[in-house]
């Protein structure tokens, strides 16, 4: 992947377009070929108010798509869209539709458990359950039914390492997650979520509230499953972006308030040669 700092760099000295004569003639939309998840003229709503106008927006297969814009602009409730968790909001309520594959997720067949099982979220701030490492790890395998003890045995471990813990809980496995770190929580989450059999995981703002060293970690973890998960990302920081992520989606908040989509595309080409003006003035720092 393209080095963020090579990208930013370019931005700053002017490698973009300085004219519309010159934009990109490219999609300004990339919609995705086999996505994991999308909507079509998506609008959300809380009560009256409306959030998000008319989004398209999907995410490939096995890939890391990152959500960047600035504040208010719709990126969380976007996110929260995609696995109906917005439904807990009184008055939420949308148009258009949020599919995952091929399946509505609004369709009268839906049992949203499983539909929050598959499509897992972690938030800014880590939420482990308040129990042992071992029981938060194991808990979605003990929804599912009755299983050996040596059948979750190996599953704590396994998710355990996939995530970069086990070696440092291995000896203190029950003790409580609440006493880990907030970048040691942030991974047992993501274990907890990667046992429950998400094949979709969003993420928002996962690394606001760690530090750079643990912001590392996770962003690592993320990379590590390229390819056996899709991954969805809000984030602020660009650099993040540009490090982490396939594809990359601008949103900006629009006329009366609502999030809209500006641009979505290959990362790489986005930062360095984004096809809307308004890309372009965000990514350089010339608002937001």
């Amino acid at each position: 992947m393209v080095s963020e700092v090579s990208i930013l760099r370019e931005l700053e000295t002017g490698a973009t377009p300085e004219s519309p004569e010159t934009r990109p003639a490219r999609e300004r939309i990339r919609q995705a070929v086999q996505p994991a998840v999308s909507t079509q003229s998506l609008h959300a709503y809380y009560g009256t108010f409306l959030a998000l106008r008319n989004v398209s927006f999907s995410a490939e297969v096995g890939e890391i798509t990152a959500i960047i814009g600035p504040s208010g602009c719709g990126k969380s409730t976007l996110i929260r869209s995609l696995n109906r968790i917005n439904d807990l909001i009184p008055g939420y309520h949308i148009d258009g539709r949020v599919l995952i594959g091929e399946q509505d997720i609004h369709g009268e067949d839906i049992d949203i458990p499983s539909l929050r099982r598959r499509v897992g979220m972690l938030f800014q701030r880590p939420t482990p359950f308040p129990m042992s490492i071992y029981d938060n790890v194991v808990y979605p395998l003990r929804l599912n039914g009755k299983s050996p003890k040596t059948s979750l045995d190996e599953a704590a471990e396994r998710f355990l390492r996939q995530t970069a813990l086990w070696d440092e809980v291995k000896d203190r496995l029950d003790a409580m997650a609440t006493g880990l770190s907030g970048g040691q929580q942030q991974r047992l989450c993501l274990a907890r979520t990667l046992a429950a059999g998400s094949d979709i995981i969003l993420m928002d703002e996962p690394c606001a509230s760690l530090d750079p060293i643990a912001t590392l970690h996770i962003e690592e973890l993320m990379r590590d499953l390229r390819g056996l998960v899709t991954i969805v990302i809000v984030t602020h920081n660009l650099q993040e972006a540009a490090r982490v992520s396939d594809y990359t989606a601008f949103m900006l908040m629009g006329r009366d308030r609502a999030g809209e989509l500006i641009e979505l595309g290959e990362t790489s080409t986005l930062f360095r040669d984004p096809v809307d003006r308004r890309t372009e003035d965000y990514i350089t720092g010339r608002f937001g």
